[in-house]
């Protein structure tokens, strides 16, 4: 009998009642408490399947080369030879793995020593895209006019402008309730009562979808209301910007930008304004191009008109703002800050500028000055989608890309106020008039959220399932304009 493992007699043999092969006992022992199975079929085999053989014992005899002193020292001989052999065998193998191990780490080293001077030309090409300034005696302007930059401030006869408009509303306290949009700054706003013939909670609640204009254009991101709130500024990510009528129902206009996907727009007056993502801002006048500006290295994202109706200002990649004189045609200033800026709104009063950045982080810059007064940060870094002020001064409302929720910042108290949870991807907010009703638009549908000054509490008195990227306030706030998320403009009204 011979062993199915060594292939030698056993001294103490056993056999297998799965396999039926004879094993040693010791080594079938050790072969099954590391692995349980029989070595011949694989069967699961434990030592209770071991069965014990008797057999008469075998004394061995002595290999041939081992019966004399001369055989003995040859075997000793080969052995100590292959010792030897062996050992310089690992040598070699040793020292080739010590030239590959070598090889790698100098393939290792140079292949960092390129990435990190790539990425330090890149910073520096950051760097350099970020500070592109054009000096008084650079390079002249679309318009033929050198630009400010580096927020030296704005002209005296802007901030004149500014200040001039502030005084005005400031004096016009004899008629808290106007609606007259030369009213709204006044310092009584946040004393004026709800004006006749404003949509109360009842017709909010019931709003429904009364029009729906299909898929317009793709791609579009933002939508603007006219003053007579009938005219909507449309635009897509093939460079076409449109003008919808609502009364209509159909386009009645369509400019093309040539200057990549249009971004933001706006109306300053009768005239449309878009952003383009090639950082071009280009004015409209009865559907021709009046004027255009290309100051932003790379695309700009945002856009916002200044109370007094004279300035405008964008946002853009290049981590800057820039301001324009509407009447002149011309850029200002441009002040540059420390991150990429999303989305962009002025103060009611016109004093502060309020740039959201790709780092989640608003900031509040005099617009005088070009100072940062204050930020606000939030605890998640997500780039600011949107933001708008609220009529009464104290409010600012803002939605980070991808929260579920808007914020809603007191800027009296530098801090947030109140947190609303919405249950889906928020794209834009936007306040009525008078400040108790706060619009919001988000992936799942729009909600209305109300603020009672009674019971200073908030509850949603809209909730429609229209996907939505933007939406505006028509008139008396009796009306929403919805941007779908299809390209399309939808208007809900009770």
């Amino acid at each position: 009998m011979l062993c199915a493992i060594s292939g030698e007699a056993p001294e103490v043999p056993v056999a297998s009642r799965k396999s039926g092969n004879v094993f040693e006992k010791r080594l079938i022992e050790q072969y099954i408490s590391e692995n349980g199975t029989d070595p011949v079929n694989g069967e699961d085999l434990t030592v209770d399947d071991l069965v014990e053989l008797k057999q008469a014992r075998v004394v061995r005899p002595r290999p041939p080369t081992l019966t004399s002193i001369p055989a003995l020292l040859s075997t000793f001989q080969n052995e100590w030879d292959a010792i030897v052999l062996e050992s310089y065998q690992l040598k070699q193998q040793l020292a080739q793995t010590r030239q590959e191990l070598s090889t790698a780490l100098y393939h290792q080293d140079a292949s960092e020593r390129v990435i990190a001077r790539l990425l330090r030309e890149r910073d520096d090409a950051r760097d350099a895209l970020a500070k592109v300034s054009i000096s008084s005696n650079g390079a002249p302007n679309g318009n033929g006019d050198a630009m400010q930059v580096d927020a030296q401030g704005l002209p005296e006869s802007i901030v004149v402008k500014i200040e001039a408009k502030q005084q005005e509303y400031i004096d016009r306290v004899s008629s808290p309730d106007s609606t007259n949009s030369d009213d709204r700054l006044s310092s009584t706003r946040r004393k004026r009562p709800v004006p006749d013939g404003w949509a109360t909670t009842e017709d909010l609640q019931s709003f429904d979808a009364a029009q729906d204009s299909g898929n317009l254009y793709p791609g579009i991101q933002s939508v603007a209301l006219d003053a007579d709130e009938d005219l909507v500024l449309l635009g897509g990510s093939d460079g076409v910007a449109g003008i919808y009528s609502i009364s209509k129902q159909e386009n009645v206009r369509a400019m093309k930008s040539n200057a990549g996907a249009i971004t933001d727009g706006l109306w300053c007056g009768t005239r449309p304004v878009i952003a383009t993502s090639t950082g071009a801002i280009k004015i409209f006048r009865d559907g021709v191009e009046e004027a255009a500006f290309k100051q932003h290295a790379g695309a700009a994202t945002a856009i916002s008109l200044h109370p007094c109706g004279d300035i405008l200002v964008s946002v853009g990649v290049d981590q800057s703002y820039i301001l324009y004189d509407l009447q002149a045609l011309k850029p200002i200033t441009q002040v540059f800050t420390d991150a990429e800026l999303t989305t962009v709104s002025f103060h009611p009063d016109g004093h502060l500028l309020a740039a959201g950045d790709a780092t989640g982080t608003i900031k509040l810059y005099d617009v005088k000055t070009g100072e940062n007064v204050a930020n606000f940060t939030s605890s998640t870094p997500s780039p600011v989608r949107s933001l708008s002020f609220s009529e009464n001064g104290t409010w600012l409302a803002s939605a980070l890309s991808g929260s579920t929720s808007v914020s809603i910042w007191d800027l009296r108290k530098m801090a947030e106020t109140k947190t609303l949870e919405i249950g889906s991807g928020v794209k834009a907010v936007a306040w009525d008039y008078t400040g108790q009703f706060l619009a919001v638009c988000a992936s799942g549908g729009v909600s209305v959220q109300h603020y009672s000054k009674a019971s200073k509490s908030w509850s949603e008195v809209v909730a429609k399932g229209v996907r939505a990227v933007d939406v505006k306030w028509g008139a008396q706030a009796k009306s929403l304009v919805v941007l779908t998320d299809e390209g399309g403009v939808s208007v809900l009204r009770s």
